[in-house]
């Protein structure tokens, strides 16, 4: 692990210079994928936009050896050709997605064969648009995948006590293996009772008590139930062969769904990890020391290139739209494809990691494209598993 420190600019020496195209730690150029070529231009434009005349500068301190400087940030010469010749891996949640419902299909397919199919029981309160949406994905995908399922849908004037009860027959019933209550619930629903109601053996988002203090206590994770998106981030890093054993982690993001239970997933993995939040002190540094980042903070655009060290891997989970041509500009200035979705649908979706920052990665999940689509695919794997660990 490198030392990274804040820096302060002064004037070059006569044996520093600038790292760019013509450096001699430059390589042949490498063949770039458009998607890793369009971070490029972007962190172009971003260092552009925020004074850095630079890629990067060799810069050599008082009674100390060269350093790379990137941004506001100092690393050992050595990794300049890092820097120059990356060209980062784009980790395609989509293709993973389909390789892991393709298994599944397999294993309903087998289970069908021996008794009933697995089955998934859905409450959706109310009728907001965008639950509408998710709800209709997921049962469109059991019904792919072989799953039974049932969409319940009581109505937004529904009370705490009724769907307590709607919950508690789902729980006695043996061909329900999993129940799942999309959020957000109307305000005047106690969300956490209900959610806790759920038979921890059926709660397929693995957000109950039971299931937490199970991952907690480090059980294998083929014998508990995980909550869908840190279950999903873990699939792409295994299956993407990046080795996290011994690896340093750092989580951005302290939510009960996602960056608690990854920070725990993560160490039953022998990570080494930090979790970082809004009191964090000098939270760019810590971000700085990760092998693995994850931004999971809800803020668009909030990691810059200045946090990354240079060939980490980027999970990017935010998914926040953009419908401004101002923050259009700020996070693909250069991304043409972008400019034109844009115009045709008024908005775009822009992560919790700035465009530009990826180009500094070794490999990065875009958005979207990357942990979204992960989601569903290991809420399907969750309902399967829960058939196994009940029926046997």
């Amino acid at each position: 692990m490198c030392c990274l420190n804040i820096y302060a600019r002064e004037k070059l020496l006569p044996e520093e210079g600038f790292l760019s195209s013509d450096h001699p730690f430059n390589s042949p150029p490498i063949p770039a994928q458009p998607e890793a070529k369009r971070h490029s231009s972007t962190w172009e434009s971003h260092r552009q936009k925020n004074g850095s005349k630079h890629l990067a500068v060799i810069r050599r301190s008082p009674g100390s050896g060269p350093h790379l400087i990137l941004g506001q940030a100092r690393y050992p010469v050595d990794m300049a050709s890092t820097i120059t010749n990356n060209v980062p891996r784009v980790l395609d949640g989509i293709a993973i997605a389909a390789q892991i419902k393709s298994e599944l299909a397999e294993q309903v397919a087998s289970a069908r064969r021996l008794g009933p199919a697995p089955g998934l029981a859905v409450i959706l309160v109310g009728e907001v648009p965008a639950s509408q949406i998710y709800v209709r994905s997921k049962v469109k995908t059991c019904g792919e995948l072989g799953i039974y399922s049932e969409l319940h849908t009581p109505s937004a004037n529904a009370t705490t006590e009724e769907l307590l009860d709607l919950v508690a027959s789902l729980n006695s019933r043996d061909e329900i293996d999993g129940i799942l209550i999309q959020l957000p619930l109307p305000q005047h629903v106690d969300t956490t009772r209900l959610l806790e109601a759920i038979a921890p053996q059926k709660d397929v988002d693995g957000f109950h008590p039971i299931n937490a203090g199970r991952l907690l206590n480090g059980s294998p994770v083929e014998k508990v139930l995980a909550p869908c998106t840190p279950a999903g981030i873990m699939e792409i890093l295994r299956r993407s062969g990046i080795s996290v054993r011994g690896k340093r982690a750092v989580v951005i993001g302290r939510s009960n769904i996602v960056g608690k239970p990854l920070a725990v997933m993560l160490v039953n993995a022998s990570a080494t990890v930090t979790v970082c939040h809004s009191q964090t002190t000098d939270l760019a540094a810590v971000a700085r020391e990760a092998d693995i980042l994850v931004a999971a903070i809800g803020r668009p655009g909030f990691v810059t290139p200045e946090m990354v060290r240079p060939g980490a891997t980027i999970i990017d989970v935010g998914i926040n739209r953009i419908a401004t041509t101002e923050d259009l500009e700020r996070f693909f200035p250069d991304d043409q494809a972008r400019h034109a979705s844009f115009a045709k649908r008024g908005s775009t979706l822009v992560g919790d990691v700035h465009p530009a920052a990826f180009a500094v990665s070794a490999a990065y999940t875009p958005v979207p494209g990357g942990v979204g689509a992960l989601t569903i695919a290991m809420l399907m794997a969750n309902t399967v598993k829960a058939a196994r660990l009940r029926r046997g």
